[in-house]
């Protein structure tokens, strides 16, 4: 039945030219169509009808097996008729097509004769011209000629057409359409009386219009029809359905085939690409015609087997459908077709990550070009800090080489990305892989630095420490590789959580300290540590670093030079080059992803992060980095906690508290940084007892390894204000002494200001009072206004206390705005609560708009609404990229607004005054 759906006007043709057979007029009827539509049926039809009128009937159907024989097509129509004349054939071709046609001109004038011709363009060429020349000489003969003819596209060119030289009196074509979808659905609902709409909507896609994939679908499905269509053909039974798609891509020919199944990769490959481009890169894969097969793209839309997915975009009308087209084809081949994919999209230009993503949907090839490609895209995805693709990358990258050197470049790339990001064991493996083949002192260096980092972070401290020894004996005639060994060694040493005796950092005198004095790095590791034992100022600090900046550096020592620097800097103030300074070995990702200088990189920028009052970027940086297995970043925790206390949100800052191993890092800096923290937190809720105990645990934990100076960490002075807050005044004022002199060695505004408000908290009366006023007037010149706002309440307590209520006023007014402009919650309440004791039940509006901008902010801000990039910014100030953000990020706040789209206009109103 479903053969014969709309095929009404085939059928009339049919009955009218039979009528006018039986008249003495012959003609050609050529019954046209793609594959499964029904052709044969209607042959079929004819014969019958034929019969019923008195017909004799001559058929054939052609094939290319035993019929490429000249006229080897006409003796099987004629065969039949031949037995009956009873003559023994002509010998040569010519003589036996005349005497084909005298048996043919005898036999119709007993009766009219039917020759029912199927797939003729499969017919010997002989064949086809005898047809021809026999329909012009039948046209006053009752000899009707009914052939079928296979009209789809097809890549290579189709034979003649069997009409295309006969006139149109003679010869009349009808050409089969797909079937409409109304006419498609109505066959599945008589298939499939109770099948739900949806489902016969889903048949109908599979069926393309086309009456053999229907019947066969529905041979398939059996009664079956509540559950969903299967997007595999392997979950069909008989599989008559895939056998029907094979049989019409056989008749297509190989090359269709071929063109046929490379669409059905780039279909589930997911190649998006305008159709036009598509049969270019189809063409490409296939060696193929690029016209012949963007024609084949066309007439496939046209039969209903491909559809419009978007605009321009081309696929199967069903998975089904594409899945059935595919059948069996070997993987090999289908990965053939994946890789010249990605191989045009080379040519192309296409994004490094786009090729890639094409290629891991195949197997390694070993070619340079996937390689690259692959390396390309794993640094691009590092960039975005996307690691998850970038292990992806690198993994099949691993699988395309086969050289030692890519090699080894891949798996120590490999190795540190899958251990931070992916698995940690297999990381390690990449590692000891990496340093297997190594080429040279500098690789050796590089990847052991690298997997001694990994072993201690997981506790395998002795393997380490170990590991660096042995390759340290490998590196004989390469003094900096040996160097960076043991810095590396000496900084993981630091490390190992299990050492806690006094002393532990005093190797570094003597022989070692010489030894690290003879590149520029050491000398600046040489100034980190007597910086945090409080054995040098400042100011000579900052200058023996530079010192050391503007040597040359060996590409193995610069990021223990840059960090160091960027430590020292910060401690002694100096924020922005310590920005600089951090930003320019962040940038290096090699440096900091697995070595032991990346903590001291990634604290360096989040302390100055927290200093700026971007809290919200620390916070975000902290999550995104705490859903990974290994950050690599162990001052992220307790620099978000210090931030959730600044923004007020204590009961959040109490669950991070609680967060398994948040305490803990790879870093013995960490245990005393998070205490501190959360004393602070401990502190602003008013626990003093709670935080006294976290500081002086911090101090135990620095004094252990010999860490004295407050520029790290001023736990003496928040210990002493606690003890004050519990009423032990004498033992917080020596606290606040110890501090005091440790500051003034040290000696920056930010170090001394700080201990001078815990002394002049401590020491109370007027000296107390002159000390608060000096530590004030210290802190202006600090860069962290938590310090200078927190010394601005206690010394308006203390003016209160003596009687100066109005000066108190001011102060409390002057660390309301500062709190405000900061974004600390935590201070501004403190000071809304000061301001409330001194008589002001509202205090006044705190300091937004313009006046709230600092020069800097508006400086950035003016630049930005003119147009600017964040990096045209940073270049033409001279300031780090983050910092321009940061400086955006606090004008948006202070002039409340969302964004750069509506700078301009914020910043004109205020210069209006509106």
């Amino acid at each position: 039945m479903g053969h014969l759906l709309e095929r009404g006007a085939a059928l009339t043709l049919l009955a009218s030219e039979i009528r006018r057979t039986s008249a003495g007029l012959g003609r050609l009827v050529l019954l046209r169509g793609a594959s499964g539509m029904g052709r044969s049926t209607l042959l079929d039809a004819a014969v019958t009808q034929a019969k019923d009128s008195g017909f004799d009937i001559l058929s054939v159907r052609c094939s290319t097996e035993g019929m490429s024989a000249p006229l080897s097509t006409v003796a099987r129509l004629m065969n039949p008729a031949v037995r009956t004349a009873d003559s023994v054939p002509p010998p040569s071709e010519e003589s036996r097509g005349v005497r084909f046609w005298q048996i043919l001109e005898d036999k119709a004038a007993h009766a009219p004769v039917l020759l029912a011709v199927d797939d003729v363009q499969l017919a010997d060429p002989a064949s086809r011209a005898w047809l021809a020349e026999t329909v012009r000489r039948i046209d006053s003969s009752p000899v009707l000629l009914v052939a079928t003819e296979r009209s789809q596209y097809d890549i290579p060119a189709p034979s003649m057409c069997l009409n295309r030289t006969l006139p149109a009196s003679v010869a009349i074509s009808h050409t089969l359409d797909p079937l409409s979808a109304s006419a498609s659905a109505e066959f599945v609902r008589a298939a499939a009386p109770s099948a739900s709409p949806e489902w016969i909507a889903e048949c109908v896609r599979a069926g393309a219009g086309n009456p053999l994939l229907l019947h066969a679908l529905m041979e398939d499905v059996g009664n079956d029809h509540a559950s969903p269509l299967p997007e595999l053909s392997a979950a069909l039974y008989p599989g008559a359905y895939p056998g029907a798609v094979d049989w019409w891509l056989n008749g297509a020919g190989a090359v269709t085939r071929q063109v046929a199944r490379a669409l059905a990769v780039a279909e589930q490959d997911g190649l998006r690409k305008p159709v036009k481009e598509l049969s270019r890169f189809i063409a490409t894969a296939c060696g193929t015609d690029p016209a012949r097969t963007l024609g084949w793209l066309t007439a496939m839309k046209r039969l209903g087997v491909l559809h419009e997915t978007e605009p321009g975009s081309l696929a199967y009308a069903h998975p089904l459908l594409r899945d059935a087209v595919l059948g069996d084809w070997p993987t090999e081949h289908r990965d053939a077709i994946s890789r010249s994919f990605a191989e045009t999209m080379l040519s192309d230009g296409d994004h490094a990550e786009a090729i890639a993503r094409q290629l891991l949907r195949s197997g390694p090839g070993g070619r340079g070009w996937a390689l690259r490609a692959l390396e390309d895209a794993a640094s691009t995805a590092t960039s975005g800090e996307r690691p998850e693709a970038a292990i992806r990358y690198l993994r099949r990258a691993l699988a395309e080489s086969d050289a030692a050197t890519p090699r080894y470049r891949l798996l120590h790339q490999l190795g540190t990305m899958e251990y931070r990001h992916g698995n940690g064991s297999t990381g390690v493996q990449q590692l000891h892989d990496a340093l297997l083949i190594a080429a040279g002192p500098r690789q050796k260096a590089r990847t052991a630095i690298a997997l001694g980092t990994a072993l201690t972070e997981r506790g395998d401290f002795q393997d380490a420490i170990g590991l660096l020894r042995a390759t340290k004996q490998d590196l004989s005639g390469d003094p900096a590789a040996t160097w960076s060994i043991e810095a590396a060694a000496l900084l993981l040493a630091e490390r190992n959580q299990g050492v806690r005796s006094p002393g532990q950092r005093q190797p570094l005198a003597g022989t070692a300290r010489s030894s690290l004095a003879s590149v520029p790095a050491g000398r600046a590791l040489l100034v980190r540590h007597d910086v945090l034992a409080g054995e040098i100022a400042a100011q000579r600090a900052m200058a023996l670093v530079r010192s050391s900046l503007s040597e040359p550096a060996d590409d193995l020592s610069e990021p223990f030079l840059l960090s160091s620097a960027a430590s020292v800097a910060l401690w002694a103030d100096e924020t922005q080059e310590a920005e600089g300074l951090a930003e320019r070995g962040l940038g290096e990702p090699s440096w900091t992803r697995l070595h032991p200088v990346g903590h001291s990189l990634h604290a360096v920028r989040a302390e100055i992060t927290l200093i700026r009052g971007d809290y919200k970027a620390l916070l975000t940086e902290h999550a995104a980095a705490f859903g990974a297995r290994r950050t690599g970043h162990p001052a992220l925790p307790s620099y978000a906690l210090l931030a959730l206390t600044e923004l007020g949100s204590f009961d959040e800052a109490r669950s991070l508290m609680q967060e398994p191993d948040s305490s803990r890092a790879g870093d013995m800096w960490e245990p005393a940084r998070f205490l501190y923290a959360g004393g602070v937190l401990r502190a602003a809720q008013g626990d003093f007892t709670g935080a006294l105990h976290d500081f002086l645990d911090c101090g135990r934990r620095l004094t252990a390894h010999s860490i004295v100076s407050p520029s790290f960490l001023p736990w003496r002075s928040a210990a002493a204000l606690c003890r004050l807050a519990r009423g032990d005044r004498s033992a917080a004022l020596a606290l606040a002494r110890e501090e005091l002199k440790l500051a003034r060695a040290w000696n920056t505004p930010r170090s001394v200001g700080r201990a001078l408000h815990a002394v002049a908290v401590a020491t109370g009366g007027n000296e107390g009072l002159a000390l608060g006023a000096e530590a004030v007037r210290l802190l202006r010149k600090s860069p962290d206004a938590r310090d200078l706002i927190a010394a601005l309440l206690s010394h308006g307590r203390q003016l209160a206390s003596a009687g100066r209520r109005t000066d108190a006023r001011t102060h409390y007014h002057e660390a309301a705005r500062r709190a405000e402009q900061l974004g600390s919650v935590r201070l501004r309440v403190d000071a809304e609560r000061d301001l409330r004791t001194v008589g002001v039940r509202r205090p006044s509006a705190l300091l937004t708009g313009s006046e709230s901008l600092t020069g800097s902010e508006r400086r950035v801000s003016e630049l930005a609404a003119e147009g600017r990039t964040n990096t045209e910014i940073s270049n033409l100030l001279q300031i780090t990229r983050r910092t321009v953000e940061s400086h955006l990020t606090r004008s948006y706040r202070k002039l409340g607004i969302q964004g750069r789209d509506t700078l301009r206009t914020a910043l004109r109103s205020v210069e209006d005054g509106t």
